[in-house]
């Protein structure tokens, strides 16, 4: 579900979830890039999320036009078919966005989700939809979002991927433990079933980061990661989410 707050504009600052961290940027964001992820994220928030295949102008069918001759290109209503809105202070969060804001190693902050709606690539994916993607010292930053079949858009989920490993380490925004932490993660999400020891091995990730509810780091060499909690190890996300950690403190 969403819950409606102040959306992704110059406010969300103040947001909770938003304050600046470690991973902030410290220099002017660079033009958006175009995202070429096709995997699904790792939970689908709800099946209100679901996409038909975008409309184009020779398709037939195409939304519904206003009636008003002074306004003639304005829709009487948005379709799954329609690019979303370019203005992120119209959306709100999803309870599953909001949850990755708080998560370890998720690298996402509304200042980027607005960053990206603002000025990133726009591309439709017929797994989950529409997707906006921006680049910012060599991580590329992708936000899916929805604005049909609620009451307002909504910001469903966002990831973080590397586009350019040189880049972002010179940058300096990232050290190289978040750009190895965002290689194992989107090589984990990048085909769920599939065991990954060769992405994982070159990789060092001291500090933890979450998925579904394990707490994984990696040494360099390592083929799978380890939850710091319950000590299993894995190499594919799907032995993480099909597995619950029995190992956390009480309280977590």
């Amino acid at each position: 579900m969403a819950s409606r707050q102040s959306g992704p504009g110059s406010d969300w600052g103040s947001q909770p979830g938003s304050a600046t961290r470690r991973t902030e940027p410290s220099t002017v964001p660079t033009d958006g890039d175009q995202t070429t992820r096709g995997a699904q994220p790792a939970s689908t928030p709800s099946s209100a999320y679901r996409y038909r295949q975008p409309w184009r102008p020779d398709a037939p069918g195409g939304p519904a036009r206003s009636a008003d001759p002074g306004r003639p290109d304005e829709p009487t209503r948005r379709t799954p078919e329609d690019p979303p809105l370019r203005d992120p202070g119209l959306y709100a969060l999803t309870d599953h966005f909001r949850e990755r804001l708080r998560q370890p190693g998720r690298y996402v902050s509304t200042r980027t989700v607005s960053a990206a709606i603002r000025r990133g690539q726009l591309r439709w994916n017929r797994t989950d939809g529409w997707r906006f993607a921006v680049v910012e010292d060599g991580i590329r930053f992708v936000v899916v979002v929805a604005d049909t079949e609620t009451a307002s858009p909504v910001v469903v989920t966002a990831w973080t991927e590397v586009a350019d490993r040189s880049v972002a380490l010179e940058a300096g925004r990232f050290d190289r433990v978040d750009v190895d932490t965002i290689a194992v993660r989107a090589a984990l999400s990048e085909s769920a079933e599939t065991r990954i020891p060769e992405q994982i091995r070159p990789r060092t990730v001291p500090r933890p980061f979450v998925v579904g509810g394990h707490r994984l780091t990696t040494d360099a060499g390592d083929s799978a990661v380890r939850c710091t909690d319950c000590g299993c190890r894995f190499q594919s996300k799907r032995a993480i989410t099909t597995r619950g950690c029995r190992g956390a403190p009480q309280g977590r």
